[in-house]
């Protein structure tokens, strides 16, 4: 047990981080001639990549939160996986300097508002960069507290800091969905600011916690093959996990699915204008993918409950739901400046590989800073109980 509970990472995840912070750099390198030779679409690419790694960061954040408040072995067994996902919101918050500094070249109501035209008070820039802030400010609040007052547990068994995580985790994931809506208000829906969905903030949460599952699948995956994890991790955790991701990718069918027929069905001059681009043109070809690819692939493999016990095919399963997170971030964000059909860049991928690369081995260096298993959680002899 002594040995589970204290064991550092292997080396070769060592060497994974080592490398991640070199392909990081590479990819930093061509963005950065990216910038220089075409600043526009260096931005625009930059802000999908950016949603893309920010997602699962605010997904593990919330997902955590989750746990705390239901319990489950399953949660126990991933709990460090997603507080060291969180411990990289700081990285998340210098890296948002470049979209700060990059505005007029993304949002035409910044644009609007130096060229003193009217906007809405919502839609001015310093009142944007302080919600930003004020974003920031809460999200890295909450992940400090649940990490600190986890850590403490490590060390003590005290069952008030158990119900200390509870107490903030209840409050924390309406504040959570409410800063992520507002967020992605600001951050994607203001792209097209003639247009607005009421239901576009929780479409994107399900999809923050749909990366964050997806992530967590893969990293619990790779960990459960070594040792000593692969004396924790048991085939009926994967099975609880593959259940949590089958069902985050009905949700967000649920949603996406939900605000087209709203909008369909209203057919309103500012409900519209997000739709037209992607479904006129050969934009509606990326949304036939994420129907099948994201949706429909995914939901018919998750039924099986073999293949939510057979490792390797569950890993398959969630790298594609992440690769249609970006192809669906993709979607969002690159028709509203490329609306005659699809353009695909080569900064697209050279901004994801740039920021992934520095944000994994970001990740690893958090992860490796504590026991992969929450000492003294009560959840804890329940969860081995199970391999």
């Amino acid at each position: 047990m002594t040995e589970i509970m204290t064991y550092t990472l292997p080396p070769e995840l060592g060497r994974f981080q080592r490398n991640a912070l070199i392909i990081g750099a590479i990819g930093a390198v061509l963005c950065v001639a990216g910038w220089i030779v075409r600043p526009e679409q260096f931005f625009q690419s930059y802000l999908i990549g950016y949603l893309f790694w920010m997602g699962i960061a605010l997904g593990c954040l919330a997902v955590v939160m989750l746990q705390h408040l239901t319990g489950g072995d399953w949660g126990v067994v991933i709990q460090r996986l997603l507080e060291s996902a969180t411990r990289t919101l700081p990285l998340m918050a210098v890296l948002f300097i470049p979209l700060a500094l990059g505005m007029n070249k993304l949002y035409a109501w910044s644009r609007a508002a130096e060229s003193q035209h009217h906007q809405d008070a919502w839609l001015s820039v310093p009142f944007f960069l302080l919600r930003a802030v004020i974003y920031f400010a809460i999200w890295l609040a909450m992940a400090w507290l649940l990490n600190r007052w986890s850590r403490e547990q490590d060390g003590n068994a005290d069952p008030r800091l158990k119900r200390r995580l509870q107490t903030l985790s209840g409050p924390g994931l309406v504040i959570y969905a409410l800063t992520a809506t507002f967020a992605a208000t600001d951050w994607l829906m203001s792209l097209v600011p003639d247009w607005y969905s009421t239901i576009f903030g929780l479409l994107v949460i399900a999809g923050e916690a749909l990366s964050a599952f997806a992530f967590v699948v893969v990293a619990a995956a790779i960990l459960a093959r070594r040792e000593p994890m692969n004396r924790v991790i048991a085939p009926k955790h994967f099975h609880d996990l593959g259940k949590l991701l089958l069902a985050f990718v009905m949700i967000w069918a649920y949603l996406a699915f939900s605000q087209l027929l709203i909008v369909w069905a209203g057919n309103l001059p500012e409900e519209i204008p997000f739709y037209l681009p992607r479904m006129q043109t050969s934009w509606r070809w990326i949304g036939v993918l994420l129907i099948v690819f994201q949706f429909a692939l995914p939901f018919l493999l998750l039924l099986s409950r073999e293949l939510k016990r057979r490792t390797g095919q569950l890993i398959a399963v969630a790298l594609l739901v992440l690769v249609m997170r970006f192809t669906d971030l993709f979607w969002l964000v690159a028709p509203q400046f490329h609306r005659q059909g699809i353009r695909f860049h080569w900064l697209d991928l050279a901004a994801v590989v740039a920021i992934g690369g520095v944000w994994l081995a970001f990740f690893v260096w958090q992860l490796r800073g504590r026991p992969l298993v929450p000492l003294h959680d009560p959840r804890l002899q329940e969860a081995l109980a199970r391999h």
